[in-house]
């Protein structure tokens, strides 16, 4: 495997091949950071890990040697080559070329035996929401999601009530994901460098019950931030604001804070209020 920027260059440039923009590929060459991702996800053997975006299968190799099973979707079909020769020797990955956005995930995971169902990837920045929005949206019930983001998109999935990333997007990944930062990347360990750095975040399912209606809660939030810089009181105007407010005295708030004042746990008790 090619850990080093020099070696999997010349990797590349031997196989003929191009870096698409396309796609987003910025490939992993740092070893290091590779060996903590693994470490934080703590894969074992009855562990099924799906990864997105394999590239020419720098993290793929090393999941391999610790998973039951590693299931990879690669978009680019021109990577074929490339990946089957890094990962020969390795029998328990099978490698999907298709869109994962447009993969029925649960059908392709059904022959697999596993007892725990992990994701790990260096995604892709052009469609980080989008694949961990389908991983929810397709209830594929993933017990813990480990990957590297671009640092602003990472802050928007972490982010706590009253900073400047917290919106819509932050509560509902925390209504299904304890979420936290586990390593920050510099921008110069990938080929090419990206103009961004990235963090890893690490998604760990929640075992809860969910509200009576979740309908109601997610379009609560996503009204309640519909213009970020209004308060409660114009947000949610179409709602019954006696009962939100009398929610909000609880906690010492009122209708005149805006959406990124409140935390998850008080918009779940206004919807279940209303």
């Amino acid at each position: 495997m090619y850990y080093s920027t020099s070696k999997m260059k010349q990797f590349l440039e031997k196989n003929n091949f191009k870096l698409k923009k396309m796609y987003g590929q910025n490939f992993i060459t740092d070893e290091n950071i590779i060996n903590s991702i693994i470490k934080r996800a703590n894969i074992d053997s009855n562990t099924l890990v799906i990864e997105i975006g394999p590239g020419i299968g720098s993290l793929t190799y090393k999941l391999a040697d610790i998973a039951k099973n590693v299931l990879c979707y690669e978009i680019d079909k021109t990577l074929e080559t490339l990946l089957y020769d890094t990962l020969k020797d390795k029998e328990n990955v099978e490698i999907i070329f298709n869109d994962f956005l447009k993969q029925n995930i649960k059908e392709d995971i059904k022959k697999f035996d596993y007892k725990k169902l992990y994701v790990v990837a260096n995604l892709p920045y052009y469609i980080t929401t989008p694949i961990i929005l389908k991983l929810i949206e397709d209830e594929i019930n993933v017990d813990k999601i480990v990957v590297m983001v671009q640092k602003e998109v990472g802050d928007r999935f972490k982010a706590v009530p009253g900073s400047k990333d917290y919106n819509s997007l932050s509560i509902f990944l925390n209504y299904y994901y304890d979420v936290k930062k586990i390593l920050d990347v510099s921008r110069n360990v990938f080929l090419p460098k990206p103009n961004v750095d990235s963090i890893v975040v690490e998604f760990n399912k929640k075992e809860h019950k969910p509200i009576k209606n979740e309908k109601l809660f997610f379009k609560l939030i996503k009204d309640a931030f519909k213009q970020k810089r209004k308060t409660l009181r114009n947000n949610l105007k179409d709602y019954d604001l006696e009962k939100i407010e009398d929610v909000l005295k609880k906690h010492n708030m009122d209708l005149t804070i805006r959406a990124e004042q409140v935390s998850i746990e008080i918009f779940i008790e206004i919807a279940s209020n209303l």
